[in-house]
């Protein structure tokens, strides 16, 4: 395989910021539009967008955050958000695919120079994609992991069972979350690239949520997989902004699908010809009531790239201090990651699926026809809206701007340690009998 050092296509090593961004994408260009014009019967057809994934990784999309010098585009986390909201105008599974990859690499351009940097560079540089495998269902207790890393006869081997594990189904490795013991009997959390073809590891396209269907977030369940020792890290190791780089990626998320509505409002009321005898016009396109709602959408689609923007700029700042680790101004910039993130979600959360609502109402019945697929929107945004929910992130963000309370930066779900799940079903069950 050809890496981007071989691309002549690539970003020059002393390009400005604005001639980098342009010269992304327009090499994506030509992909994303013909990635949006298989949308639709994707999504109807549960078709998951492998040749989608395939093609934006040979146009260089999972290598733009790398140093030109690593074979990357150098692009910062601003330039980034960017083109991940053309990507999610085209298709909004899509970086939420490379949500884990984007997490990685950043994970590594944090790494000190050396072997393990140069590798994993190398093999991003060269197209690899690596998913993720951090969460886990059922009754296990909150902060505690049910995936294990041993070692055996000079092994180094991952068993346990994942689910919610975007991008997987599509990737040569995931970064996976698991507990290893330590010599005095007690357990850490680590870190554990995985490759995902191995003997013992199978992936399920197993998610059946109502949006983002097309993501690959389903099962991963690891059988005595074996990994290599150096891709096994204390999770404290991790750079510090990752739930804000996390959230950004959703943010852009959102910010897409609102790009799509305002497009797909646009195009659907130019091409209606039947309008309503008490309308305001003879065309949709001149009725003054449906403007005023396709300028609603049009105007939460500029906000929500607005926000993403001003975001992302906050990220990159706690990026731009990674190496003062731990330090006021390191603390600092993380705050500001983690808040801005965090407002923008809130906001974002309410106002995409209120656009793709909206667009509804610029139609007739036929707007809901399902050959057009114009709910998907929604549902998109509706279930995006669902992670990390927005009702907690609201409490963090009024706490620190009544209260200057830090926000948390990492957190988990489960079950906590003070809750019997079999007696809360027992309970529901006698209540339920009594109804």
């Amino acid at each position: 395989m050809s890496t981007a050092l071989d691309d002549p296509a690539r970003t020059p090593a002393d390009a400005q910021p604005a001639d980098r961004l342009a010269a992304v994408r327009a090499r994506l260009a030509p992909v994303l539009r013909e990635v949006a014009a298989g949308t639709v019967a994707r999504e109807q057809d549960h078709e998951l967008p492998f040749a989608a994934v395939r093609a934006l990784l040979a146009a260089g999309f999972g290598r733009l955050r790398l140093p030109v010098a690593e074979g990357g585009d150098g692009l910062d986390l601003v330039e980034l958000a960017e083109v991940l909201v053309d990507v999610a105008e085209a298709d909004s599974n899509l970086p939420q695919v490379f949500r884990g990859h984007v997490a990685w690499v950043e994970q590594v351009l944090t790494l000190p120079p050396g072997e393990h940097r140069a590798r994993w560079s190398a093999r991003i540089a060269a197209g690899e994609l690596v998913g993720n495998a951090w969460s886990e269902v059922g009754d296990g207790v909150t902060g505690e992991q049910r995936t294990v890393v041993t070692e055996r006869e000079g092994r180094t081997l991952v068993s346990g069972r994942k689910y919610y594990t975007t991008g997987t189904i599509f990737a040569d490795w995931t970064d996976a979350t698991a507990r290893r013991a330590l010599p005095d009997g007690s357990h850490e959390v680590v870190t554990v690239l995985v490759p995902v073809g191995a003997p013992g590891a199978v992936v399920s396209d197993d998610w059946d949520g109502f949006g983002q269907q097309l993501t690959g977030t389903g099962t991963l369940v690891l059988d005595d997989v074996e990994v290599d020792p150096a891709d096994v890290a204390p999770f404290t190791d991790r750079f510090r902004y990752q739930t804000a780089l996390y959230q950004l990626v959703l943010l852009a998320v959102q910010a897409g699908i609102a790009a799509a509505v305002e497009r797909d409002t646009a195009a659907q009321v130019r091409a209606r010809t039947r309008s309503y005898t008490h309308g305001l016009a003879p065309l949709a396109r001149h009725d003054a009531q449906v403007l005023s709602v396709a300028g609603e959408i049009s105007s939460i689609a500029f906000t929500a790239r607005a926000l993403v923007r001003a975001a992302a700029q906050a990220v990159q700042g706690a990026a731009d201090t990674a190496h003062l680790r731990d330090g006021e101004v390191d603390r600092a910039a993380n705050v500001e990651a983690e808040i801005r993130t965090a407002q923008a979600q809130v906001v974002l959360s309410a106002s995409v699926p209120r656009a793709a609502t909206l667009l509804f109402d610029t139609l007739g019945a036929s707007g809901t026809s399902r050959a057009r697929d114009l709910d998907r929107h929604w549902r998109n945004a509706r279930t995006v809206a669902s992670h990390n929910p927005v009702v907690y992130k609201q409490r963090i963000v009024g706490d620190w701007s009544v209260n200057g309370t830090e926000p948390p930066f990492v957190w988990d779900v489960g079950t906590h340690a003070s809750v019997d799940p079999a007696a809360v079903r027992a309970q529901e069950g006698a209540e339920g009998a009594t109804r």
